[in-house]
């Protein structure tokens, strides 16, 4: 059947608490304007979906890319982060949205609105994207690991693959323990990048300069731009927002859903500036540490964990292999999940989630067992998932324009129009490399 917009349920939503009880406010409270309460109360019930979210814009990719960018450039690179940060912003939107609106996920709408070939290829391009992302979430989680507390990569893979499917089994209680616990750990990688940005004490007025003045300094810079573009606006993130949003809160009027979607805006916002933060204070520290001693040629993460204990203390590497521990793990959750919305969405078949982790698990292990560099992988995968990108954007920015599929909430046409820039921008981000790359420049 042809998906439309959601109509409203006289159900979905309703509650029979009454209002004001002095406890946490229900979305339905809120909603069905049952309280008269302010402040940031009445934000709290639809915090969450993007705060899974956000954490594949902090993996162990980010980690990668971050370190190379700024040991190599200092804080050159800075403007392609904040940049990349604002899209998913934008991104991130648009797919919370789109669940709102018509109680459908990106992948099924494609499946449902698209030929049959194009769901067909768009399946295996979106698979590639998830197997590159768990790649590097998993990577990641065994590096933390390793680092941590000294555990060969191959057993800390392994304890990473079960550890996920623990934390995977919180969904059978509901939405929000698994929020809750994804929250957790970028509360954790937060903290302890608030404790290395007080170490490595950064040149505040070059962080401006980075930040605000596009720039780049060779093939080589173009590459690690785009990892770290595809690093911080994940396609596969883009599909599953919209599987968090569909089913979460259902609206019961127009104005419902208009107003539900100005709070799902508020938990992008705060869920992405937060990674934005996070992601900046990576680079932040490889280029006051690293670059600034002159140490340009740091190109993993062990590197770095072995080179910050005599630049900065013993405590700076320990808070580094715990943030990366946590990113990867919460990540290599949410990747997970992102794969079965993937595969439900696009073929309306599911497979257990124990099967999924350990066919996802298989190429992390590849690369341990062949020796590779971890943290040059995890670069490519993270340009491998730039190159998926239009594939996630396109349908997306297509979808939301039309007012048949998203009613009240279809895009402004500004906003349709800075979504089609920034893809357009994507793609020919993504063309330059491949031509500098040919040509060798």
């Amino acid at each position: 059947m042809t998906p439309r917009s959601r109509q409203p349920d006289p159900e979905a939503g309703a509650s029979t608490r009454p209002a004001d009880t002095g406890m946490l406010l229900t979305a339905a409270e809120v909603l069905e304007g049952r309280t008269a309460r302010r402040g940031p109360a009445r934000i709290l019930p639809f915090l969450g979906p993007a705060f899974v979210a956000s954490v594949a814009y902090m993996d162990p990719g980010n980690f990668a890319t971050n370190i190379q960018g700024g040991a190599a450039f200092g804080y050159t690179l800075l403007w392609v982060l904040f940049s990349s940060n604002l899209t998913a912003m934008l991104v991130q939107s648009l797919s919370a949205k789109l669940g709102i609106a018509t109680g459908r996920n990106l992948a099924e709408m494609c499946r449902d609105r698209l030929p049959r070939p194009v769901v067909w290829g768009m399946w295996v391009i979106s698979e590639l994207v998830a197997m590159a992302t768990d790649l590097a979430e998993f990577l990641g989680a065994a590096l933390g690991l390793y680092l941590l507390l000294g555990i060969p990569l191959m057993p800390a893979a392994l304890v990473t693959g079960v550890i996920t499917l623990l934390i995977l089994a919180l969904e059978q209680r509901g939405y929000r323990p698994l929020e809750l616990v994804i929250t957790g750990f970028v509360g954790v990688i937060a903290a302890c990048y608030v404790v290395e940005t007080i170490l490595d004490r950064p040149d505040w007025g070059a962080v401006l300069r980075g930040a605000v003045i596009p720039q780049f300094a060779g093939t080589e810079s173009v590459l690690l731009a785009t990892g770290i573009l595809g690093a911080t606006v994940m396609p596969h993130v883009v599909f599953l927002h919209s599987a968090l949003t569909q089913h979460r809160i259902v609206p019961r009027t127009v104005e419902q859903a208009q107003r539900l979607y100005r709070y799902e805006v508020i938990d992008v916002i705060l869920a992405m500036t937060l990674a934005s933060l996070i992601n900046a204070a990576i680079l932040i520290m490889a280029a006051s540490t690293f670059y600034r001693a002159g140490l340009s040629h740091i190109a993993s993460i062990e590197e770095a964990h072995r080179t910050l204990a005599p630049l900065l203390g013993p405590a700076s590497s320990a808070v580094f292999a715990i943030s990366l521990l946590a990113s990867g793990l919460s990540s290599s959750t949410v990747g997970t999940l992102a794969g079965q919305v993937i595969m439900q969405g696009f073929l309306h078949r599911q497979i257990p989630v124990w099967v999924r982790r350990l066919v996802t698990m298989a190429p992390a292990l590849g690369v341990i067992a062949l020796g590779l560099d971890p943290t040059r992988t995890l670069v490519i995968s993270q340009v491998v998932l730039s190159f998926g990108l239009p594939f996630a954007l396109v349908p997306l920015v297509a979808f939301t324009s039309r007012r048949e599929i998203m009613g009240a909430l279809a895009n402004h046409p500004l906003t349709t129009a800075l979504a089609g820039v920034a893809t357009a921008l994507i793609i020919a981000l993504n063309a330059f490399l491949l031509f500098r790359l040919a040509v060798g420049g």
